[in-house]
């Protein structure tokens, strides 16, 4: 069972976690109705207003290499919340992003801490109640409200995402991680396409053909080659 942490506002629930971890804390989940330095992966920064759901796990960690696997449960678990809840066709983009439409309605941040002990920390951000997004994100971000024209209960939906992450993450405790590839990849919005992926050594464009054991994307290139990519942001061409 995880114990629940609710405040109004918070200037990132990633760090709020981050305290907890220092208290020697774990197996904690904290929430928070608005942030004011919510970010994203590579330091960007993550809209954070009043009518989203902004929450973080914090796990005790032994082996820190496989965190990947918690990323991936959490997208899962958000996608098959949402669609419980909305009926909305949602599906999980390489490697932390949740799509409804084609639109990104939710993100995650996994995170370490090495303190004496070693700490997860996987943020995750749900676009929920918000009416609309400015200008520079609104061709390619969507929320609940916006898809359905239906406001939510963001506490009941952050209950359904922990009640389907509690589930998923039996398999992680057992290692079953091959079971979490498999699960990830019926939701997938990512294998199939045709994607140019941006990395730190370069681009790439080629189709989207698997998943492997350690969750990297293997991508075809035009040319025929296998390429595995480890990290990167991916768009459809």
């Amino acid at each position: 069972m995880f114990k629940l942490y609710n405040f109004k506002t918070l200037s990132s629930t990633n760090d709020k976690a981050k305290y907890f971890a220092d208290k020697g804390q774990n197996n904690l989940v904290v929430i928070a109705e608005k942030q004011e330095k919510g970010r994203g992966r590579f330091g960007r920064k993550w809209s954070s207003e009043s009518g989203g759901l902004y929450m973080t796990i914090l796990l005790k960690e032994e082996n820190l290499e496989n965190i990947k696997y918690l990323t991936f449960i959490a997208a899962v678990s958000v996608a098959k919340a949402i669609k419980k809840i909305s009926k909305l066709n949602s599906k999980v983009k390489w490697p932390n992003d949740v799509m409804v439409n084609d639109k990104k309605i939710c993100g995650i941040l996994t995170e370490t801490v090495s303190r004496n002990e070693k700490y997860a920390l996987i943020g995750i951000g749900v676009n929920i109640n918000q009416k609309k997004f400015s200008k520079n994100i609104a061709n390619k971000a969507t929320s609940l409200k916006i898809e359905t024209n239906k406001n939510y209960n963001i506490k009941n939906i952050s209950r359904k995402i922990m009640k389907e992450f509690n589930s998923l993450y039996n398999y992680y405790n057992k290692k079953n991680y091959n079971k979490i590839i498999n699960i990830w990849k019926k939701y997938s919005h990512t294998l199939g396409k045709s994607i140019k992926v941006k990395t730190l050594s370069g681009s790439y464009i080629g189709k989207a053909v698997d998943i492997d054991e350690n969750c990297n994307l293997i991508l075809r290139l035009n040319n025929g080659r296998i390429k595995k990519i480890v990290e990167g942001d991916i768009f459809v061409v």
